[in-house]
């Protein structure tokens, strides 16, 4: 027969050896709080996981019980980021992201010739929404150009009311008598603002001297202006060289500078001669000169081969040199035969 005495020492050892089996620390969930969290836990005492501001939970349970064998449940609990909705397509723009999920931002940027009405970024929020709002890509506009002084707006047409938008261009042309120095048409810009402006001068230009052996007309002003125009032309028998008409250029200077050139007198009395194609004779095409840069070729004998060639000869303001190889043969030397009636080489 057991002792009572015995039978009381063996419960209170057993209550010890219960009592002594608490549980440690729990392990810890990523992105989640115990409550409470201490370093042990005697059985029966009872701690919950919370998951983080901006996590959920997925899967597993959230409260578990200190057992009497001082080891804690399995814990399959998983805190996970919440997302937030697809933040869409932002029209004229694009939107930057790696994901959707707390505590994840986007980041927006427009198309050139477009700004941001709005932020340039949004956060996902712990409750799942994005702050601030997505912005929107507004056009960006030009006001009407400024007109510069001694210039009028050609070509304008606003695409937004009185406003133009990106790559909208405007035309301006200046005054009579006024020249431009720089582009005459601007654009509206990415930044809002147009491309640099022309400038519109009064241009004068000094009055046209007249050539020697020749003429100028000019208008009869006491200044001659920016496309103000002047003609020249040549005494008989002289030929101008350069345009007949010159204009005042933006740069205070004429266009040209036209002169009379002489014609050239020659003493040959008798040749045949290659003018524009065809034989003529020298002594009656040119019995009163030829006109500067005028061409004709010559015959002459390749006395070796017994052949004839040409040589070409070109007036040039009074002075021509004929080839030294053409012999003009006397009128009365006619058993000799005229290089231009031998065979060609």
């Amino acid at each position: 027969m057991v002792s009572p005495g015995l039978i009381l020492l063996s419960g209170f050892l057993c209550h010890v050896a219960i009592a002594g089996r608490t549980c440690p620390q729990p392990e810890n969930v990523s992105f989640s709080t115990i409550t409470p969290l201490k370093t042990f836990y005697e059985p029966g005492e009872q701690i919950t996981y919370y998951c983080n501001p901006g996590y959920v939970s997925r899967g597993g349970m959230r409260r578990f019980t200190c057992p009497l064998t001082g080891m804690w449940p399995i814990n399959t609990l998983k805190c996970t980021p919440r997302v937030c909705p697809f933040v869409g397509i932002l029209e004229n723009g694009a939107v930057r992201y790696t994901t959707f999920e707390y505590p994840n931002m986007v980041n927006f940027t427009c198309n050139p010739g477009y700004h941001l009405n709005g932020t340039n970024s949004a956060k996902c929020t712990e409750e799942g929404r994005w702050s601030p709002v997505p912005p929107v890509c507004a056009p960006i506009t030009c006001p009407p150009p400024a007109v510069p002084k001694f210039a009028t707006l050609k070509v304008y047409k606003p695409s937004a009311g009185n406003n133009s938008l990106y790559r909208d261009t405007a035309v301006f042309e200046c005054l009579p008598h006024h020249a431009m120095f720089g582009n005459a048409t601007v654009t509206c810009t990415a930044q809002g603002n147009w491309t640099e402006l022309p400038e519109c001068r009064e241009v004068k230009c000094p009055f046209p001297s007249r050539p020697d052996n020749g003429f100028v007309n000019y208008p009869a002003k006491q200044v001659l202006l920016y496309k103000d125009k002047a003609t020249y032309g040549c005494h008989d028998r002289y030929t101008l060289e350069g345009p007949e008409e010159v204009e005042c250029t933006k740069w205070g200077n004429w266009s040209a500078q036209p002169s009379c050139k002489a014609s050239c007198k020659l003493s040959i009395t008798k040749a045949t001669v290659l003018y524009q194609g065809q034989r003529v004779k020298f002594q009656e095409k040119f019995k009163d000169g030829m006109l500067h840069g005028e061409k004709v070729s010559f015959f002459c004998k390749n006395k070796e081969k017994k052949c004839s060639y040409t040589e070409e000869a070109q007036c040039l303001d009074g002075t021509i040199e004929v080839p030294k190889c053409f012999k003009e043969h006397s009128s009365f030397a006619f058993w000799k035969t005229d290089a231009w009636d031998v065979k060609p080489c």
